[in-house]
């Protein structure tokens, strides 16, 4: 089994930072990508950033400039770099990995279990 643990959810006014993390553990092969997303209440879930195994990003239009995600291959984990925090990004973050196991060689969907990031005066 494969377990991803997310930390570093708070409150903050607008125009701070907060930094996310999210490490995986357990049988662990390699790891394709690791991403995060967030959902706010009465939202859908919605796609925040994504990051290939070689580095390659991918960002929503709405955090693009203001929010930098990065991975540690060596420690298997996510990291997500959050400055000038709005309102509007208040919901809970969730990360994500495509985990490929020692034994199964088709890889499985992992996710954390969320972390709250909350944004207001």
């Amino acid at each position: 089994q494969v377990q991803l643990v997310e930390s570093g959810g708070g409150s903050v006014q607008p125009g701070g930072s907060l930094r996310l993390s999210c490490a995986a553990s357990g049988d662990i092969f390699s790891i394709n990508f690791m991403s995060w997303y967030r959902q706010a209440p009465g939202k859908q879930r919605e796609l925040v950033a994504r990051i290939t195994r070689s580095g390659d990003t991918n960002y929503a239009d709405s955090v693009k400039g203001r929010f930098t995600i990065a991975r540690n291959n060596a420690v298997d984990t996510v990291y997500l770099q959050m400055n000038d925090l709005k309102p509007e990004d208040t919901a809970a973050y969730y990360c994500n990995a495509l985990v490929r196991q020692t034994m199964i060689p088709e890889p499985s969907l992992y996710w954390g279990q969320g972390t709250q990031v909350t944004v207001s005066s």
